[in-house]
């Protein structure tokens, strides 16, 4: 072997070992980016883990929230329906007296709603009609008593019962209907009260 081939054996063995150092400190590199990498993926799977968990409880949350709110709109509608009833059913008794006891009920409203003016009292056809003997003389001295005056209309006002006062065009509603109408928050206020307390 020449010396020209031993320098160049030389250069190749010299080359040879740089290339395999640097193949060795690259596959070292190489190792530790992949540990590096690894470790990060952990800590994001972690991290993703987590926020997975917390979006699932926190899912889970509005789930039972919105099903107990549905619960809780169902039963206050159904309380709201029975106290309904009850006032229906209440409104259609109170209608559903029989004459003596009627009538008595309209003068009783008549002391409470009648006012010290000249004026008249309207009533249904129906009541017009079935208007006891006397009722009229009762219903003026009523209002007199309050310092008015009161006279039976002849005609009558498209109402199921009760009565309707006119005083100088202006005309106040006291029929059944119109009560219950004008207290049905408060008797909805004291129907709750005896039905859920």
């Amino acid at each position: 072997m020449t010396g020209l081939d031993k320098m160049v054996n030389q250069i190749l063995d010299e080359a040879k070992n740089s290339a395999n150092a640097k193949i060795e400190e690259a596959n070292s590199q190489a190792e530790a980016l992949k540990a590096e990498a690894l470790e990060e993926v952990k800590v994001l799977v972690a991290e993703i883990s987590k926020q997975s968990d917390a979006d699932i409880a926190n899912y889970k949350e509005r789930v039972k929230s919105a099903a107990d709110l549905k619960r809780r709109t169902a039963i206050l509608t159904a309380k709201q329906e029975m106290i309904s009833q009850v006032i229906d059913k209440a409104y259609a008794k109170f209608c559903a007296k029989d004459g003596d006891a009627y009538f008595k009920t309209l003068k009783e409203m008549l002391k409470k709603f009648a006012q010290p003016l000249e004026g008249e009292i309207y009533f249904s056809s129906e009541d017009l009609k079935r208007l006891p003997a006397g009722f009229a003389d009762e219903a003026a001295k009523i209002a007199k008593s309050k310092g008015g005056k009161l006279t039976v209309a002849k005609e009558a006002k498209n109402i199921e019962k009760g009565f309707v006062l006119a005083y100088g065009g202006i005309e106040e509603n006291c029929s059944f209907k119109a009560m219950f109408d004008a207290k049905r928050d408060e008797l909805q206020d004291q129907v709750q009260k005896i039905l859920f307390s």
